[in-house]
């Protein structure tokens, strides 16, 4: 290996192993694992300093609710009670009834009367403001006209049973002089109830340093659970980091170094050939992408960790990359969250199962409007994981906020889905979409081949059709490969009579054949150069590079046989061959080697006379040693077995291509044989 090479792979993997370490947290993490319900496997634990025991969400949110409800306010008015009491007192004849009657009116009076339509129904607290004091009561204990009266007559019963109450009271108008006398005071009441909530405070109470907090094998009940959350985040935010800072940022890069080891593992062990092209930078840039967006939220913004669109990575990768290499990436850069984040193993769970079942629905619904149902189905699965989770006790929080949370970053999946078309060209790949949109048989291009080349648009379609058996029998990329068949004979609409497939469909007679009167060496030219002119031709429409590498190698550097036996059979010299020698380059991958056989079988199938499956064991066979013998695989990445099992992929195709059929009788034979 050339020393450029390692280092243009290690390079970036450095590079990004420095970036991850800097956005690292710098706070050590408490050692401690353990889940409410579950047993204390520790020794005792005693609490080593003193630290707040902090509310969880859902007590903060419940209490924000109550002290966000309205609280009414009124302004007690004392002119009804003074005016009443003089009244009642001129009303009255001194003796025992009066005695009891004006303390017991004057002291339900100061206490307030509502009107009966004044408290809403459901309201729990009122403050009643007397002077310059407010005075907060439950409302139930507020009174309304009636409740007042009753209150007044029942003082005065109590006290004196022998008095006939009701009479004497409706006898002196007792019930002209009890009237609401607290007034509603709206302003007071907004700006009281719009503040509240923010003076909630977030913590529970305190633990002292010495306190024993859980006992060894102790059930770890939802109290002491909250009290060890609380004891976390303060080590984590107040002592974690008090060491030697160099140790801690030592910690972080080695782990950030061995994640980016473990990538190029990963990529060498999947498809090493990855490294020499521009797919290895990108997954490079991907992993980066998605490791240092989790670990800069960590750091930043842990409270947003829930609504990072994790899945649009395992998207990214998907866009150019095959499922065995995609779905090991994805779990690296996941990684991350099981080290840094609080709760991260519920997390990594949730994005794992978003991440892999988006990876697998992207297929049907990548494309157009059909994204918002790939956000919906992310969204139910990484859901049904929250709620297994929780179910389970493994995490606890807010239901309606963390599904809300969810449900935003499935939608930001959709929102970031575009970007690949820039990464597309950024990084000069081809997306599995475009793919999708070239083997579109209905494009102009192509019609135009239909159009000028018939024949030759017909032997693409068997090509096609071939080459895709032939790709899935080794894990090739079937879709490319139908694009490249699709393509490689582009070039033929510049000359399309030169080709015997389209010729031939014209009847001509042997005279008026294209190569007719031309010369061995000038007819392989002008077949020789169909290649060099289908170039031209994908350039000018702006076809990937991966398709122009299946042009420019699906001949290799093999002569035109034909020609070239004719040219030696004249006595040609024998030192001409590279006129009669297509430029190449020869094939490097597998599916260039497989549109290289399945072009040759192809062609050469059509002179078959035998349909045995011998016949077509021996034919193949023959086709694959020629290619070898011109050394058409010397720099090939293929294995022996590889190449087995396309011959055998071949062999089958070509048996069910030419399958016998039922010979049926003629009309008048079938009705002598009835």
């Amino acid at each position: 290996m050339k020393p450029t090479v390692r280092l243009n792979r290690i390079l970036p993997l450095v590079a990004v192993a420095l970036v991850l370490a800097l956005l690292a947290p710098r706070t050590q993490r408490l050692g401690y694992d353990y889940r409410k319900g579950g047993v204390w496997k520790y020794s005792t634990l005693f609490a080593p300093f003193d630290f707040p025991v902090l509310k969880t969400s859902a007590q903060i949110m419940e209490e924000m609710s109550r002290a966000s409800a309205p609280v009414l306010y009124f302004r007690l008015d004392e002119a009804p009670a003074a005016s009443g009491s003089r009244a009642l007192e001129e009303s009255l004849r001194p003796g025992a009834f009066r005695s009891l009657l004006l303390p017991a009116y004057r002291s339900v009076m100061d206490g307030g009367v509502a009107a009966d339509d004044a408290i809403p129904e459901g309201t729990e607290v009122v403050c009643i403001q007397k002077g310059k004091r407010a005075v907060r009561k439950p409302a139930s204990d507020v009174l309304s006209r009636r409740g007042a009266l009753e209150a007044i007559l029942s003082q005065v019963r109590s006290a004196a049973p022998e008095l006939k109450a009701d009479s004497l009271a409706a006898a002196c108008g007792l019930y002209d002089q009890v009237v609401p006398n607290l007034v509603y005071d709206a302003e007071t009441t907004l700006a009281v109830s719009g503040d509240a909530a923010s003076r909630v405070s977030p913590t529970l109470g305190y633990v002292t340093a010495g306190q024993l907090i859980v006992s060894e094998g102790e059930i770890i009940t939802e109290e002491i659970a909250q009290i060890l959350d609380s004891y976390r985040k303060e080590y984590e935010s107040n002592v974690g980091g008090s060491g030697p800072a160099y140790l801690e940022v030592l910690g972080n890069l080695l782990f950030a170094l061995m994640l980016t080891a473990l990538l190029a593992l990963v990529i060498w062990f999947c498809n090493p050939r990855i490294f020499s092209d521009n797919r290895y930078y990108y997954i490079v840039f991907v992993f980066a992408l998605s490791a240092g967006s989790i670990l800069s939220i960590i750091r930043f913004a842990p409270g947003w960790l829930c609504i990072l669109p994790m899945t649009l990575s395992a998207l990214y990768l998907q866009a150019f990359l095959r499922e065995r290499l995609i779905v090991p990436v994805y779990v690296l850069s996941l990684l991350p969250l099981l080290v840094y984040a609080e709760h991260g193993a519920s997390l990594f769970v949730m994005f794992l199962f978003g991440g892999l079942v988006s990876i697998y629905a992207c297929g049907p619904l990548g494309r157009g409007w059909k994204q918002f149902l790939l956000a919906l189905v992310n969204f139910a699965v990484m859901t049904a994981a929250y709620t297994a989770l929780r179910l389970t006790g493994a995490v606890s929080g807010v239901l309606v906020q963390d599904i809300f949370h969810l449900l935003a970053a499935s939608l930001l999946a959709v929102a970031g889905y575009p970007l690949i078309y820039l990464f597309e060209k950024i990084f000069n790949l081809v997306s599995n979409s475009r793919l999708s949109e070239l083997a579109d048989i209905s494009s102009p291009l192509l019609r135009e081949l239909e159009q000028k080349a018939p024949g030759t648009f017909q032997h693409s379609l068997q090509v096609m059709n071939m080459a895709d058996a032939a790709a899935r029998a080794i894990d090739a990329n079937p879709l490319l490969l139908r694009v490249g068949a699709l393509y490689h004979d582009i070039g033929k609409m510049q000359n399309p009579q030169c080709f015997v497939e389209n010729e031939s469909l014209l009847r001509k007679s042997e005279e008026e054949k294209y190569h007719r009167g031309l010369s061995p060496r000038q007819s392989a030219e002008d077949i020789i150069r169909h290649v060099s002119d289908g170039v031209e031709i994908a350039r000018r429409h702006r076809l990937p590079q991966l398709v122009v590498n299946f042009i420019r190698t699906h001949h290799g550097t093999t002569v035109t046989g034909y020609f070239w036996g004719s040219y030696l059979a004249a006595k040609g010299d024998p030192a001409d061959k590279p006129a009669f020698t297509y430029p190449g380059p020869a094939p490097t991958s597998k599916e260039e080697i497989i549109l290289m056989l399945c072009d040759s079988v192809e062609a050469a199938s059509r002179t078959l006379t035998e349909y045995t499956p011998e016949a077509f064991s021996a034919f193949v066979e023959r086709i694959v040693q020629g290619k070898m013998d011109e050394g058409q695989f010397d720099g090939a990445r293929i294995s022996i077995k590889e190449l087995g099992e396309v011959k055998a992929a071949l062999k089958e195709y070509l048996a069910q291509m030419h399958h016998g059929r039922v010979t049926y009788p003629s009309r008048k034979k079938f009705l002598n044989f009835k």
